[in-house]
C-alpha cells in the first residue's frame, strides 16, 4: 500500500483500504474457518489426547492381547489383521466431532451471527470439517507407530502404506459429512453425540474389523461384507498387505464418493436454509 492511501481527507479521517472492506474469497474464508476450529482444538487438548492418542492405544492392547490367542492363535498372528481394521475404529468415532462443533454454533447463536456476515456461507461447515482430519492424522499416526511397536509388519510397498492412509483420511471425511447433516438438523450438540454413538458402534462392531468374514455363517459374512465401514476396512488391510485388487479398491473409494455426493449437497443446503424453515 503506498503512503499517500494512508493520508487523511480534508476531514482529518483515515481512508479505508479497499482491502480491508471486501469480503473474504471462498479459499480465505474456508481458511479463516479452519483457522477457527484448530483454536479451539487446541483449547480442547485433553480431548484430543483422549480421543486421538489414548483410545487407539487401548484399543490395540485389549484387542490384540484379549483375543489374539483366540483368533489367530497368537498375538503376533493377530495383530496383522486387527490393525488396519484398528485404524478405522479409531478414525470414525471421531467424525461424530464434526456434527456437534455445527451444532454448538447454531445453539449458542454463532450461526445467526455468520448469517449476517458477508462471506461465502458453506466456509463455516467446510473449514470446520477439513481441520477435523488434523485429529484423524494424529489419531492414524499413534495407532500405526502402537501397531508397529507391537509387531505389526505392512507387506505393501511404500506407496500402498501411503495410499491406506490417505484413503482413511478421505473415508472419515465423506464419513463427517453424516454426522454434519445431523447437527445441522438436530436441537442439542448432546443429541448429535448420543444418536451418533447408537448408530456408529453396531456398524463398527458388525463389520470385519475384529472378525475375518469367512469364517462366519454365509448369510451373516453377506451381510457384513455389505457394511461400509467391511468396505473401507478390506480396502486398508488390502493396501497394508499388498493384496489389494482394483474392485475392493475401487468399492471402498466408491463408498466414500457416495457418502460425499449425497450428504454435502444435502448438508450444505439445510444448513443455509435452516432459519427459514
Amino acid at each position: 500500500m503506498s503512503v499517500s492511501q494512508h493520508t487523511a481527507n480534508k476531514d482529518g479521517v483515515l481512508p479505508v483500504r479497499q482491502a480491508d472492506t471486501d469480503p473474504p474469497n471462498a479459499l480465505m474464508a474456508i481458511r479463516i474457518f479452519m483457522w477457527r476450529t484448530w483454536q479451539h482444538t487446541k483449547h480442547n487438548g485433553f480431548g484430543l489426547v483422549m480421543d486421538a492418542v489414548l483410545s487407539p492405544v487401548l484399543l490395540l492392547l485389549i484387542f490384540s492381547y484379549l483375543f489374539g490367542g483366540a483368533m489367530a492363535g497368537s498375538t503376533g498372528a493377530y495383530i496383522q489383521f486387527l490393525l488396519p481394521g484398528i485404524l478405522i475404529l479409531t478414525v470414525v468415532p471421531m467424525t461424530v466431532y464434526s456434527g456437534t462443533t455445527i451444532c454448538s454454533d447454531i445453539t449458542k447463536g454463532v450461526y445467526n451471527r455468520f448469517r449476517t456476515l458477508p462471506f461465502w456461507q458453506p466456509a463455516s461447515v467446510l473449514g470446520s470439517i477439513l481441520t477435523d482430519g488434523l485429529r484423524y492424522t494424529v489419531g492414524v499416526i499413534v495407532a500405526l507407530g502402537t501397531g508397529l511397536a507391537l509387531g505389526f509388519r505392512p507387506e505393501g510397498s511404500v506407496i500402498q502404506i501411503v495410499l491406506a492412509i490417505a484413503f482413511i483420511l478421505f473415508f472419515a471425511f465423506s464419513v463427517s459429512w453424516i454426522f454434519a447433516l445431523i447437527g445441522v438438523v438436530a436441537k442439542r450438540p448432546e443429541t448429535v453425540s448420543g444418536s451418533s454413538m447408537i448408530a456408529i458402534y453396531p456398524l463398527l462392531f458388525a463389520s470385519n474389523i475384529l472378525v475375518d468374514s469367512s469364517t462366519m455363517p454365509k448369510w451373516t459374512g453377506i451381510l457384513i461384507d455389505l457394511n461400509p465401514i467391511s468396505m473401507a476396512a478390506a480396502t486398508v488391510r488390502g493396501l497394508m498387505n499388498g493384496t489389494a485388487t482394483m474392485p475392493v479398491i475401487m468399492t471402498g473409494i466408491g463408498v466414500s464418493v457416495l457418502f460425499i455426493a449425497i450428504f454435502t449437497p444435502l448438508t450444505l443446503y439445510l444448513y443455509q436454509t435452516k432459519n427459514e424453515r
